[in-house]
């Protein structure tokens, strides 16, 4: 087993990333270590489908370490990420007493971590977290930063905490498990995070990408793993700089531009209210809209543009968009939860590489509807 490591430092304390396969043989070793003898109980939020897949070996394994576990599995989708669904997750730690000794174990994607983070955050005002991740996309990027919350009616993540966990322990081999369209979404997310870090990466992202496509490399290769690994890495020292995404912040190295292609993500999976998208779906056509709009505003070159969307197609073939209501999807970016001033604040491309965040008034009605329909197309 290949393990690369990455360690995120922020105000709060440092937690290790470990990435490898077959780490979840070793998740016992990891928590009893890091949680020290006093801990009995793990509580382990999932959900069915990825409770059946691992959960019996996972129950297994932290036996063997003396460690009991106790399963509480949420309804699969972006939609059962709520309030109504949280207080159930709360209820459940206190009916199985979880002490502050012990610990939340969030075991599947993004919905899955946002949720148990959030659990752990407010419960017995805050218990120890450990972050499983077993999609692509929370493995590069949902399950580090401590970044937890649910969705309100009006919209995406506006109930939350910053909690961060204290790991991450990435399996790779959960990704043989997942589906094309599951992959997708992931593949979407990397490209998103390549695009505002820094041009090797972005690179290494679409050469990997372009591999994979003519079957040059699979999901069990090396460079996978140096790949997840860099994404990490990147996403750790974002959180290292700006824990908590400070709205003063403007420069290229904010927090902030983590949420590029978010703006218009969020409001397509508000508009079609969380059934028709995954989430790095979703993220894939606001990576397009937002390149869109850098070329509008003469940030962004042609050239530049014609990778991204290379990229954003290699990633697999995204659900239908082009009959969504453009002036529904604008009136939802107004109420963005990135708004500052009144004003959605967008993270544009400056070039690949090298994010701007632009003030909402730099871009009218029209550039937006514009931007849309050329990327919805």
């Amino acid at each position: 087993m290949q393990k690369l490591r990455a360690t995120t430092k922020t105000g709060s304390h440092s937690y290790e990333i470990t990435v490898g396969r077959g780490t979840l043989r070793r998740l016992g070793e990891f928590l009893r270590k890091t949680l020290g003898e006093r801990a009995q109980r793990i509580a382990v939020i999932s959900n069915r489908k990825v409770f059946s897949l691992h959960g019996a070996g996972i129950a297994g394994n932290l036996k063997a370490h003396n460690l009991i576990s106790s399963p509480w599995l949420m309804p699969d989708g972006e939609r059962f990420k709520s309030l109504q669904t949280v207080a159930k997750a709360v209820d459940f730690l206190a009916t199985t007493e979880i002490e502050r000794t012990d610990a939340v174990l969030g075991l599947g994607g993004g919905v899955v971590g946002d949720l148990a983070g959030f659990a752990a955050a407010i419960y017995l005002r805050g218990i120890p977290l450990f972050q499983v991740p077993t999609t692509l996309l929370a493995q590069i990027d949902a399950s580090i930063g401590g970044k937890t919350g649910v969705n309100l009616p009006q919209g995406k993540n506006l109930v939350g905490a910053f909690h961060q966990p204290a790991a991450v322990i990435i399996d790779l081999e959960t990704l043989r498990t997942l589906t094309p369209r599951e992959l997708t979404a992931g593949w979407c997310e990397t490209v998103k995070q390549a695009a505002v870090a820094n041009r090797d990466l972005f690179d290494q992202t679409t050469k990997f990408l372009r591999r994979l496509s003519s079957n040059e490399a699979s999901m069990l290769s090396p460079e996978l793993e140096k790949l997840i690994a860099s994404h990490c890495r990147f996403k750790a020292a974002i959180v290292s700089r700006d824990e908590r995404e400070s709205t003063d912040r403007m420069d290229h190295r904010s927090r902030r531009i983590l949420n590029f292609g978010h703006t218009i993500g969020h409001a397509m999976e508000a508009v079609t209210r969380y059934r028709r998208f995954r989430h790095g779906e979703a993220v894939g056509y606001g990576v397009l809209v937002a390149g869109e709009l850098s070329k509008n505003i003469g940030l962004l070159a042609p050239t530049e543009l014609e990778l991204l969307r290379e990229a954003i197609h290699l990633c697999g073939q995204l659900p239908k968009a082009e009959d969504l209501d453009e002036t529904k999807i604008i009136e939802l970016v107004k109420r963005d939860k990135k708004t500052v001033g009144g004003r959605v604040q967008w993270v544009l491309l400056e070039r690949l590489g090298r994010a701007r965040i632009v003030d909402g008034k730099e871009i009218t009605r029209q550039l937006l509807r514009t931007s849309l329909r050329a990327a919805l197309r």
